[in-house]
């Protein structure tokens, strides 16, 4: 596994595994178990997921250190004005003492700033070992550091070939935000371009790799997801090639602005 060192110098796993939408019963056990045992030391949920139970219970049965697991979970939307109550909900379904990374799930009107000022005071009092957010803009993230006294250490955003955020990965970089790619494979909706499977079977690789690939070489942090076993496992395989320039700059034309998930610029 390789890493990236955060702001604050902690570093976090370059690849991650995510739960969104995986069922708390049938699904997000058995997924983050597997994930677990191919490899993955970075995991991701959320309290609007509703399976935080499942990842920590998961996790503890693993056998493998807490401290050797770099755990994320998120401020829900609803949650703005009652941080350390909801950080404290996390940690006790997760089962857990800290989290290595808590997120603002959404940069919701009104009350981002506050919520954030309130976070800061989680990780000065040192019960949270990092504080970032999620689908922040870049007029977000300069309101919020207009603001506030703690960077970013993350912002979570989607990102893929086909939603290709140059500017606001080289406002990230510029400030010392990482980025952290979700649905990296845009919902497998794109997996069938011409151009990526062209990619893909020069490397004998799967399309799905590529992209990870992709993002991984742009500097981001990933954390695809899936309930399939067998890809969950090819997904980890994504050190032992490289991407050339010509196929990068082939896949960043690939960009169309396309979003699988909610769109953060309509919001003021």
């Amino acid at each position: 596994m390789e890493y990236k060192k955060l702001n604050n110098n902690l570093k976090i796993p370059l690849l991650g595994f995510g739960t969104w939408q995986l069922k708390p019963i049938f699904e997000a056990p058995q997924a983050v178990a597997a994930a677990l045992e191919v490899g993955y030391r970075h995991i991701d949920t959320a309290h609007i997921y509703f399976n935080e139970g499942s990842v920590g219970k998961a996790i503890k049965e693993s056998g493998i250190e807490r401290e050797d697991i770099f755990l994320v979970s998120k401020l829900w939307n609803f949650d703005h004005n009652k941080v350390e109550q909801a950080y404290e909900k996390s940690l006790k379904k997760l089962g857990v003492d800290y989290l290595d990374l808590y997120l603002m799930h959404f940069p919701v009107t009104k009350t981002r700033i506050s919520a954030y000022k309130d976070m800061e005071k989680i990780y000065k009092e040192k019960r949270v070992k990092s504080i970032g957010v999620s689908n922040f803009t870049i007029d977000h993230l300069k309101e919020l550091m207009s603001q506030t006294e703690i960077v970013p250490v993350v912002n979570q955003v989607e990102f893929h070939p086909f939603l290709y955020q140059k500017d606001l990965l080289e406002f990230c970089n510029k400030h010392g935000i990482a980025l952290e790619a979700y649905s990296p494979l845009s919902h497998g909706k794109r997996l069938d371009d011409t151009t990526l499977e062209t990619i893909a079977k020069k490397h004998n690789k799967s399309v799905a790799q590529v992209m990870i690939k992709w993002s991984l070489q742009h500097g981001n942090i990933v954390i695809p997801k899936s309930r399939n076993l067998g890809r969950i496992k090819q997904n980890f395989e994504v050190f032992d090639f490289k991407l050339n320039d010509q196929e990068m700059t082939s896949i960043n034309n690939l960009n169309e602005d396309y979003r699988t998930c909610w769109d953060p610029t309509k919001t003021s």
